[in-house]
C-alpha cells in the first residue's frame, strides 16, 4: 500500500494519495506513517485544510512521538501559516532526535531559513 502511495505522490496525484490513505488508515488508524503521509498529502494537495493537516500530523506525533517525518512535515506546515515558532519548536525536536544530523532536520532548517529570508525582504 505504502508503494502505491509513494506512486501517487511521485506523480502529484494528491487525490489518489489521500484516497489511499483514507482507505488505509480505516483499517489501520493507529498507524503514525499513514497519519503523516495523509496529512503530507492534504497539504501538498489544492485548497489544503490546514485543520485536517495538524489534526493527523498530531495523531502522527501522539502515536510516534519521534516520528521524524511527521516533525519535518508539521514545521513545514507550521510555515504555510506563518507561524515560525512553532516550526523552530520542532526543528529543536529533530536537532534533539538525529545526533548526528538527519534529512528531516535538513530539510525543515532549510525551509526555516528561506521562510526567515523571505520574511525580511517584506
Amino acid at each position: 500500500m505504502i508503494e502505491k502511495v509513494l506512486a501517487a505522490n511521485a506523480q502529484a496525484d494528491w487525490r489518489r494519495s489521500q484516497a489511499l490513505l483514507r482507505e488505509a488508515l480505516g483499517k489501520d488508524p493507529r498507524n503514525a506513517d499513514y497519519h503523516n503521509l495523509y496529512a503530507y498529502a492534504i497539504r501538498k494537495g489544492p485548497d489544503p485544510s490546514l485543520d485536517l493537516v495538524f489534526k493527523h500530523y498530531h495523531e502522527a506525533l501522539r502515536i510516534n512521538p519521534t516520528h521524524r517525518g511527521a516533525h519535518e512535515y508539521i514545521g513545514e506546515a507550521y510555515l504555510m501559516q506563518g507561524n515560525l515558532a512553532k516550526a523552530k519548536e520542532h526543528l529543536d525536536a529533530l536537532d534533539r532526535m538525529c545526533f548526528f544530523g538527519c534529512e528531516e532536520y535538513t530539510l525543515l532548517k532549510k525551509a526555516v531559513a528561506e521562510f526567515e529570508t523571505n520574511t525580511a525582504k517584506k
